[in-house]
């Protein structure tokens, strides 16, 4: 994937998209610390709006440097002066953390890099001030809004960027079946971020008035909460490219196979289905996707080997989930071509979402398989929930 951290040198700077932050920083930190100081200029924080206004103009070309250089002078600050952070340099720092997240991977070293400053930055307001909790609250609410919002945009541009080699048919059925996901999964993470948002509402509700700041940093996880909901509605939009024919029917989990199996036999087919291992509670957008993924290998398979003898394989791991489907030939027929439409297309696409592995393609005793690893998680309760049966 092309450094997308690297774009500025083809455009000219700066930008007014760089003037304008630097510019609102400036005038914002150098009111606030005149208004503190009640007319009088204070020269340690006065003269430091100055710089932030600098390095906020140069934050797309150098973020990690900006980020460091920031992050170290607020500290020292802290020290001389003997206060926590004000409005103006919990802005900028949001804004150098969205910069960094949104031009470097989370998980590379500029990333972590800037995480590990966001999180240094984050302890000086600790250090300040311990005993302030709900302030602490908000600060790392806020810090989480900002690096998610900046590791979205990364992705977000990283997707909108040409492939090197495009294939028009690969390129048209990826979107559709990305789309398709993208459908399936929206009910799942806006259900489970709603249900979050109404637990963190009734929380509130139950604490005493005298808890003031406990109250507000509840207050806002509620509201970013409603936010993300919001946004992961325009977000996944933009990956539908037709209309949402499934409506708000339960999505079909693995539990269904044997439904699934049961109507191919009905229909005159030779299909089994083997479980083994100890089936355990699955993520619901796991379980739902194993359960597309069974569905449509045994689909190619049963499309690439004829109307015979098919076995469906779900074994049940400690660390993963494996799907094998495969299929016997005809006697008195020949394999036809290996399958490369929709049906790998999507089942590639799934397994990929969960950081899977998988292969198909014709065995040496005769036949065809389809096979495909899923990782599980580790904790029991992933992000986008569990289904229990």
């Amino acid at each position: 994937m092309p450094d997308v951290s690297r774009d500025h040198r083809t455009t000219t700077w700066p930008e007014p998209i760089d003037w304008l932050p630097a510019a609102v920083i400036g005038l914002l930190a150098l009111a606030e610390e005149l208004r503190a100081a009640g007319g009088a200029v204070p020269a340690l924080w006065a003269v430091g709006a100055v710089p932030a206004a600098a390095l906020v103009l140069v934050r797309r070309r150098r973020p990690v440097a900006v980020m460091g250089v920031f992050t170290g002078i607020s500290l020292v600050a802290y020290l001389l002066a003997g206060r926590p952070p004000v409005a103006w340099q919990w802005h900028t720092a949001l804004l150098l953390l969205f910069t960094v997240l949104s031009k470097a991977p989370a998980g590379g070293t500029r990333g972590l890099a800037g995480v590990g400053m966001g999180a240094l930055f984050l302890s000086g307001l600790v250090l300040a001030e311990p005993a302030a909790v709900g302030e602490h609250l908000v600060a790392g609410a806020l810090a989480l809004v900002a690096g998610i919002a900046g590791v979205t945009v990364r992705r977000r541009r990283a997707h909108d960027e040409p492939p090197a080699a495009p294939e028009p048919p690969d390129v048209t059925a990826v979107a559709r079946e990305r789309a398709t996901i993208a459908r399936e999964l929206y009910d799942l993470v806006a259900h489970n971020v709603s249900v979050m948002v109404l637990q963190a509402g009734g929380v509130r509700l139950l604490l005493p008035h005298e808890l003031r700041q406990e109250r507000e940093a509840l207050a806002l996880i509620e509201e970013t909460g409603r936010g993300a909901v919001e946004e992961l509605h325009r977000t996944l939009d933009l990956l539908r490219t037709a209309p949402d024919a499934g409506g708000t029917a339960p999505q079909p989990t693995l539990d269904r196979l044997a439904e699934l199996v049961a109507h191919l036999r009905s229909a005159g087919l030779d299909v089994a289905l083997r479980i083994e291992g100890t089936p355990r509670p699955l993520p619901a957008g796991l379980d739902l996707s194993a359960y597309r993924i069974a569905q449509d290998a045994l689909a190619n398979v049963l499309r690439h080997a004829g109307p015979t003898q098919a076995l469906v394989r779900v074994t049940h791991g400690d660390a993963e989930l494996r799907l094998e489907i495969t299929g016997e030939w005809p006697r008195d027929g020949r394999p036809d071509p290996v399958p490369a439409g929709d049906g790998l297309t999507g089942i590639r696409e799934r397994v990929a979402l969960f950081r899977g592995a998988m292969d198909a393609g014709l065995r040496e005793d005769g036949g065809y398989r389809i096979h495909a690893v899923l990782p599980l998680p580790s904790s029991a309760a992933p992000a986008l929930g569990v289904r229990r049966p």
